[in-house]
């Protein structure tokens, strides 16, 4: 039966030439999340990422959450994007400034988001990386009414108000600090944390550009 080692040598050279991995091919290599994030850490270091950005999510208030450090490069064949709010973190975990964010989203799995849940937590938890736009002084906003809006090429634009599954993206950083610091680790220096999608994933392939507006936070174009 195939590692959780194993895995993070394999998804580290999908990562390097753009190759997909069979999903089952790896069945009982990642048992649950403690894994899943065991092969997260293992694939970034085996890359060199600085740990310096990451995503994070909730399905609401109470959680259940799932973090993971971000690719700093953007790269990968698309399946899609997500608008986000990014926060740039300060030394004790609070909130200093924001922008408007774009995450790409790819897969390392040849079934892309159909591969199970644990290894598309596994890797990274289909992340391609994150488009950011201009920072600003963090400030709370009336986040559940704001409107925004997201052109692609090619699709109708999507204009609609709130739909943060927390209401507050801010609301996310106590179980992102937790998780960054677990086992004795410091808090990553002036770490940037998007903060999980306004309206799901928007499914686009091909080039990463088009513009995300969003009430409070103006325009970001990617």
């Amino acid at each position: 039966m195939p590692s959780a080692h194993d895995l993070i040598q394999a998804l580290a050279a999908a990562h390097r030439d753009g190759t997909h991995l069979h999903a089952s091919d790896w069945a009982g290599a990642v048992r649950d999340e403690a894994d899943a994030y065991a092969v997260q850490d293992g694939v970034a270091a085996a890359l060199g990422w600085p740990l310096a950005r990451w995503k994070s999510g909730g399905a609401g208030a109470q959680g259940p959450f799932s973090h993971s450090p971000v690719n700093p490069l953007a790269g990968a064949a698309l399946l899609g994007v997500e608008a986000e709010v990014a926060l740039r973190v300060g030394s004790d975990g609070a909130p200093e400034a924001m922008c408007i964010a774009v995450e790409l989203v790819a897969s390392r799995w040849a079934e892309g988001l159909d591969a199970p849940a644990l290894l598309r937590m596994a890797d990274h938890q289909s992340n391609a990386g994150l488009l950011l736009g201009e920072w600003q002084p963090y400030r709370a906003l009336d986040w559940a009414n704001l409107e925004w809006r997201l052109a692609l090429p090619g699709q109708e634009t999507i204009v609609r108000r709130g739909g943060h599954s927390l209401a507050n993206p801010a609301g996310v950083l106590p179980a992102w600090r937790a998780h960054a610091t677990r086992n004795g680790r410091p808090l990553p220096a002036s770490a940037v944390v998007t903060t999980g999608a306004w309206g799901g994933l928007h499914p686009h392939t091909g080039p990463a550009h088009g513009s995300l507006s969003i009430e409070g936070l103006g325009e970001f174009a990617f």
